[in-house]
């Protein structure tokens, strides 16, 4: 078996996370001793037959996953104006920057992490199309982190960034001491964890809701967790999708 939770598994936050899956382990009473990191091809991983749990991102889920994983539920993180299990993108700007609305940067550089995620690519995106707007000086950073980074060091004028990513950022990463939050997009869905298809998830659902209640204070509050939420497919399924940055 293979377990990994990939999506917010900063260094600043790794022992908590070590602490996390440890609590699960024990919940569920089996399960890999450590996790598996380094990933060279997410989509194969999260494919894998051996598959125990992993976290994946609800563009791909909706977009890849969907009818090949088993969907074990979506963790709330408390964040604010969300519902439960539910996330959203905040875009941000250069702190002194003081245009104020989503229009003035429309012939700016926008960096985004991948064209697969869906606070990074897919919200933003939605979001500018309903405003009638759209962006086409882009900037692919591989990172929420390195589009932070690009926009505090000039390199992009703005970047949308996974609210639970922008919590971790303002806690961990200086840069965010030189931007600000322009706006935020709708709530979505937040990132489910999945096993793989045809196992079980209820033993899974017991254990995850088990080890966030037995969680350290400190472990709970580093990670952001506060239970565990069941979420539709037909949820997901309703989220738009954007055409590709490449398209």
């Amino acid at each position: 078996m293979i377990a990994s939770l990939p999506m917010y598994d900063w260094p600043e936050v790794r022992a908590h996370t070590e602490s996390y899956w440890q609590a699960i382990r024990t919940a569920l009473g089996s399960g890999p001793a450590d996790l598996t990191r380094n990933h060279d091809d997410m989509h194969a991983h999260w494919l894998h037959t051996d598959l125990l749990l992993s976290q994946t991102c609800g563009m791909p889920y909706r977009t890849r996953l969907l009818g090949k994983v088993t969907r074990i539920g979506t963790p709330d993180y408390g964040l604010p104006d969300c519902p439960a299990g539910h996330y959203c993108s905040v875009l941000v700007v250069k702190a002194q920057d003081s245009r104020t609305q989503l229009s003035d940067f429309t012939n700016e550089i926008f960096a985004y992490n991948e064209g697969g995620s869906q606070s990074g690519w897919a919200a933003p995106m939605a979001h500018a199309a309903r405003l009638g707007l759209r962006f086409d000086r882009l900037l692919s950073t591989g990172a929420h982190r390195a589009s932070i980074r690009a926009v505090a060091e000039g390199t992009a004028a703005l970047a949308a960034i996974d609210a639970v990513t922008w919590e971790l950022a303002l806690r961990h990463e200086p840069a965010t001491a030189r931007l600000k939050v322009l706006a935020r997009t709708d709530p979505t869905p937040g990132l489910p964890y999945i096993t793989a298809l045809g196992r079980d998830p209820a033993p899974l659902v017991r254990a995850i809701a088990s080890a966030i209640d037995s969680l350290p204070a400190d472990t709970r509050a580093a990670l952001m967790l506060r239970g565990l939420c069941q979420i539709t497919d037909d949820a997901y399924l309703k989220v738009p999708t954007p055409a590709a940055p490449d398209a």
